[in-house]
Protein backbone atom coordinates (compact mmCIF):
# COMPACT_ATOMS: atom_id res chain seq x y z
CA UNK A 1 0.00 0.00 0.00
CA UNK A 2 1.55 3.35 -0.99
CA UNK A 3 1.93 5.91 1.80
CA UNK A 4 1.38 9.56 0.97
CA UNK A 5 2.99 12.32 3.09
CA UNK A 6 0.01 13.80 4.91
CA UNK A 7 2.02 16.86 5.91
CA UNK A 8 2.59 17.63 2.24
CA UNK A 9 -1.10 17.37 1.47
CA UNK A 10 -1.98 19.59 4.42
CA UNK A 11 0.62 22.11 3.30
CA UNK A 12 -0.92 22.21 -0.13
CA UNK A 13 -4.32 23.12 1.33
CA UNK A 14 -2.79 25.60 3.77
CA UNK A 15 -1.10 27.43 0.90
CA UNK A 16 -4.25 27.48 -1.19
CA UNK A 17 -5.19 31.08 -2.04
CA UNK A 18 -8.93 31.22 -2.73
CA UNK A 19 -8.79 34.84 -3.89
CA UNK A 20 -6.04 34.12 -6.43
CA UNK A 21 -7.88 30.98 -7.57
CA UNK A 22 -11.12 32.89 -8.20
CA UNK A 23 -9.26 35.66 -10.00
CA UNK A 24 -7.58 33.04 -12.22
CA UNK A 25 -10.95 31.53 -13.12
CA UNK A 26 -12.37 34.98 -13.95
CA UNK A 27 -9.34 35.85 -16.08
CA UNK A 28 -9.64 32.49 -17.86
CA UNK A 29 -13.32 33.06 -18.64
CA UNK A 30 -12.85 36.61 -19.89
CA UNK A 31 -9.69 36.04 -21.93
CA UNK A 32 -10.58 32.79 -23.70
CA UNK A 33 -14.19 33.84 -24.32
CA UNK A 34 -13.12 37.15 -25.85
CA UNK A 35 -10.54 35.36 -28.00
CA UNK A 36 -13.01 32.81 -29.38
CA UNK A 37 -15.78 35.39 -29.83
CA UNK A 38 -13.36 37.47 -31.90
CA UNK A 39 -12.79 34.52 -34.24
CA UNK A 40 -16.56 34.08 -34.62
CA UNK A 41 -17.10 37.82 -35.16
CA UNK A 42 -14.40 38.04 -37.83
CA UNK A 43 -15.80 35.04 -39.69
CA UNK A 44 -19.31 36.52 -39.46
CA UNK A 45 -18.13 39.86 -40.84
CA UNK A 46 -16.51 38.00 -43.74
CA UNK A 47 -19.78 36.24 -44.57
CA UNK A 48 -19.48 32.95 -42.67
CA UNK A 49 -22.25 32.65 -40.08
CA UNK A 50 -21.41 29.06 -39.07
CA UNK A 51 -20.10 30.03 -35.64
CA UNK A 52 -22.82 32.63 -35.14
CA UNK A 53 -25.52 30.01 -35.73
CA UNK A 54 -23.87 27.84 -33.06
CA UNK A 55 -24.09 30.65 -30.50
CA UNK A 56 -20.40 31.57 -30.49
CA UNK A 57 -20.96 35.33 -30.93
CA UNK A 58 -21.11 35.80 -27.19
CA UNK A 59 -18.94 36.42 -24.13
CA UNK A 60 -20.74 33.64 -22.27
CA UNK A 61 -17.93 31.30 -21.14
CA UNK A 62 -20.24 28.28 -21.36
CA UNK A 63 -20.32 28.72 -25.13
CA UNK A 64 -16.54 28.63 -25.48
CA UNK A 65 -14.74 26.84 -22.64
CA UNK A 66 -13.80 23.20 -23.00
CA UNK A 67 -14.22 21.34 -19.66
CA UNK A 68 -11.02 19.30 -19.97
CA UNK A 69 -9.05 22.22 -21.38
CA UNK A 70 -10.20 24.48 -18.55
CA UNK A 71 -9.23 21.95 -15.88
CA UNK A 72 -5.84 21.45 -17.54
CA UNK A 73 -5.32 25.22 -17.47
CA UNK A 74 -6.12 25.49 -13.77
CA UNK A 75 -3.91 22.54 -12.87
CA UNK A 76 -1.00 22.84 -15.27
CA UNK A 77 -1.26 26.35 -16.67
CA UNK A 78 -1.82 25.06 -20.23
CA UNK A 79 -5.35 24.65 -21.54
CA UNK A 80 -7.61 25.24 -24.48
CA UNK A 81 -11.10 26.37 -25.45
CA UNK A 82 -13.53 24.88 -27.96
CA UNK A 83 -12.35 25.76 -31.47
CA UNK A 84 -14.60 28.09 -33.43
CA UNK A 85 -15.95 26.41 -36.60
CA UNK A 86 -15.07 28.32 -39.76
CA UNK A 87 -16.33 27.44 -43.24
CA UNK A 88 -14.13 29.30 -45.77
CA UNK A 89 -16.54 28.39 -48.60
CA UNK A 90 -19.04 30.81 -47.08
CA UNK A 91 -16.75 33.84 -47.11
CA UNK A 92 -17.80 36.79 -49.27
CA UNK A 93 -16.69 36.49 -52.88
CA UNK A 94 -14.65 39.67 -52.49
CA UNK A 95 -12.38 37.84 -50.01
CA UNK A 96 -10.14 34.97 -51.01
CA UNK A 97 -10.13 31.88 -48.82
CA UNK A 98 -6.51 32.41 -47.74
CA UNK A 99 -7.11 36.07 -46.87
CA UNK A 100 -10.32 35.21 -45.04
CA UNK A 101 -8.58 32.53 -42.99
CA UNK A 102 -5.73 34.92 -42.19
CA UNK A 103 -8.11 37.64 -40.96
CA UNK A 104 -10.21 35.18 -38.97
CA UNK A 105 -7.13 33.66 -37.36
CA UNK A 106 -5.59 37.04 -36.55
CA UNK A 107 -8.78 38.18 -34.83
CA UNK A 108 -8.12 35.99 -31.78
CA UNK A 109 -4.60 37.20 -30.87
CA UNK A 110 -5.50 40.79 -31.77
CA UNK A 111 -8.47 40.62 -29.40
CA UNK A 112 -6.11 39.56 -26.61
CA UNK A 113 -3.82 42.52 -27.36
CA UNK A 114 -6.86 44.80 -27.28
CA UNK A 115 -7.92 43.35 -23.94
CA UNK A 116 -4.36 43.71 -22.60
CA UNK A 117 -4.36 47.39 -23.62
CA UNK A 118 -7.73 48.01 -21.96
CA UNK A 119 -6.52 46.19 -18.84
CA UNK A 120 -3.45 48.44 -18.66
CA UNK A 121 -5.48 51.65 -18.77
CA UNK A 122 -7.91 50.29 -16.18
CA UNK A 123 -5.03 49.12 -13.98
CA UNK A 124 -3.44 52.56 -13.80
CA UNK A 125 -6.82 54.23 -13.44
CA UNK A 126 -7.59 52.04 -10.43
CA UNK A 127 -4.08 52.68 -9.08
CA UNK A 128 -4.73 56.43 -9.39
CA UNK A 129 -7.94 56.07 -7.41
CA UNK A 130 -6.04 54.00 -4.84
CA UNK A 131 -3.50 56.80 -4.35
CA UNK A 132 -6.33 59.12 -3.35
CA UNK A 133 -8.06 56.72 -0.96
CA UNK A 134 -7.37 55.38 2.51
CA UNK A 135 -8.91 52.85 4.90
CA UNK A 136 -10.64 49.61 4.01
CA UNK A 137 -11.24 50.75 0.43
CA UNK A 138 -7.53 50.19 -0.24
CA UNK A 139 -8.03 46.43 0.12
CA UNK A 140 -10.73 46.47 -2.56
CA UNK A 141 -8.46 48.52 -4.82
CA UNK A 142 -5.69 45.95 -4.38
CA UNK A 143 -8.03 43.12 -5.40
CA UNK A 144 -9.02 44.98 -8.57
CA UNK A 145 -5.36 45.71 -9.32
CA UNK A 146 -4.46 42.03 -8.89
CA UNK A 147 -7.28 41.10 -11.28
CA UNK A 148 -6.19 43.63 -13.91
CA UNK A 149 -2.53 42.65 -13.62
CA UNK A 150 -3.42 38.99 -14.18
CA UNK A 151 -5.72 39.97 -17.04
CA UNK A 152 -2.96 41.95 -18.72
CA UNK A 153 -0.31 39.25 -18.30
CA UNK A 154 -2.60 36.43 -19.42
CA UNK A 155 -3.68 38.23 -22.58
CA UNK A 156 -0.14 39.17 -23.60
CA UNK A 157 0.92 35.53 -23.25
CA UNK A 158 -2.22 34.29 -25.04
CA UNK A 159 -1.56 36.65 -27.95
CA UNK A 160 2.12 35.76 -28.23
CA UNK A 161 1.52 32.03 -27.79
CA UNK A 162 -1.22 31.88 -30.42
CA UNK A 163 0.85 33.88 -32.91
CA UNK A 164 3.51 31.15 -33.00
CA UNK A 165 3.54 29.67 -36.55
CA UNK A 166 2.97 26.16 -35.26
CA UNK A 167 -0.14 23.98 -35.71
CA UNK A 168 -2.79 24.07 -34.42
CA UNK A 169 -2.23 27.69 -33.31
CA UNK A 170 -3.62 30.74 -35.08
CA UNK A 171 -0.15 31.81 -36.15
CA UNK A 172 0.19 28.70 -38.32
CA UNK A 173 -2.89 29.69 -40.32
CA UNK A 174 -1.62 33.25 -40.66
CA UNK A 175 1.81 31.99 -41.75
CA UNK A 176 0.24 29.54 -44.18
CA UNK A 177 -1.82 32.28 -45.82
CA UNK A 178 1.29 34.04 -47.11
CA UNK A 179 2.94 30.88 -48.46
CA UNK A 180 2.60 29.68 -52.06
CA UNK A 181 -0.16 27.10 -52.39
CA UNK A 182 2.24 24.29 -53.29
CA UNK A 183 4.42 24.89 -50.23
CA UNK A 184 1.40 25.39 -47.97
CA UNK A 185 -0.24 22.08 -48.90
CA UNK A 186 3.10 20.29 -48.61
CA UNK A 187 3.48 21.69 -45.11
CA UNK A 188 -0.07 20.64 -44.26
CA UNK A 189 0.98 17.01 -44.82
CA UNK A 190 3.21 17.32 -41.76
CA UNK A 191 0.78 19.34 -39.64
CA UNK A 192 -0.06 16.41 -37.35
CA UNK A 193 3.59 15.56 -36.69
CA UNK A 194 4.59 19.18 -36.08
CA UNK A 195 1.68 19.58 -33.67
CA UNK A 196 2.68 16.40 -31.82
CA UNK A 197 6.26 17.64 -31.38
CA UNK A 198 4.94 20.96 -30.13
CA UNK A 199 2.75 19.23 -27.54
CA UNK A 200 5.79 17.29 -26.32
CA UNK A 201 7.71 20.57 -25.99
CA UNK A 202 4.87 22.03 -23.91
CA UNK A 203 4.85 18.97 -21.65
CA UNK A 204 8.56 18.40 -21.21
CA UNK A 205 10.29 21.69 -22.03
CA UNK A 206 7.92 24.23 -20.53
CA UNK A 207 10.79 26.24 -19.05
CA UNK A 208 12.39 26.77 -22.45
CA UNK A 209 9.03 27.61 -23.99
CA UNK A 210 8.33 30.16 -21.24
CA UNK A 211 11.71 31.78 -21.92
CA UNK A 212 10.93 32.04 -25.63
CA UNK A 213 7.49 33.49 -24.94
CA UNK A 214 9.00 36.00 -22.53
CA UNK A 215 11.46 37.19 -25.18
CA UNK A 216 8.72 37.50 -27.81
CA UNK A 217 6.42 39.27 -25.34
CA UNK A 218 9.05 41.93 -24.51
CA UNK A 219 8.29 44.26 -27.48
CA UNK A 220 4.55 43.95 -26.79
CA UNK A 221 5.14 45.02 -23.19
CA UNK A 222 7.22 47.97 -24.39
CA UNK A 223 4.53 49.00 -26.87
CA UNK A 224 1.53 48.61 -24.55
CA UNK A 225 2.41 48.70 -20.86
CA UNK A 226 5.36 51.12 -20.79
CA UNK A 227 3.74 54.07 -22.62
CA UNK A 228 0.65 53.89 -20.40
CA UNK A 229 2.82 53.63 -17.30
CA UNK A 230 4.83 56.69 -18.34
CA UNK A 231 1.63 58.64 -19.06
CA UNK A 232 0.10 57.92 -15.66
CA UNK A 233 3.35 58.56 -13.78
CA UNK A 234 3.44 62.00 -15.41
CA UNK A 235 -0.20 62.55 -14.39
CA UNK A 236 0.62 61.51 -10.81
CA UNK A 237 3.52 63.97 -10.68
CA UNK A 238 1.40 66.82 -12.04
CA UNK A 239 -1.39 66.00 -9.58
CA UNK A 240 1.03 65.64 -6.69
CA UNK A 241 0.19 61.99 -6.11
CA UNK A 242 3.74 60.71 -6.56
Amino acid sequence: MPIYPVSGLLGMFQNFDLQAFLITILVLCISLSFHEMAHAWAAYRLGDDTAALQGRLTMNPLAHLDPIGSIAFLIGGIGWARPVPVNPARFNRSVSIKKGMMLTSLAGPLSNLLLATASTFLLFTVATIGLMMTGTAVGIIQIFMQLLQRLYGANIILAVFNLLPIPPLDGFKVFGSVLPDSLYYRLMNYERYIGLVFILIILFARGALSTVLGVIAWPFNQAIFRPVEMLFRWIWQVAGLA
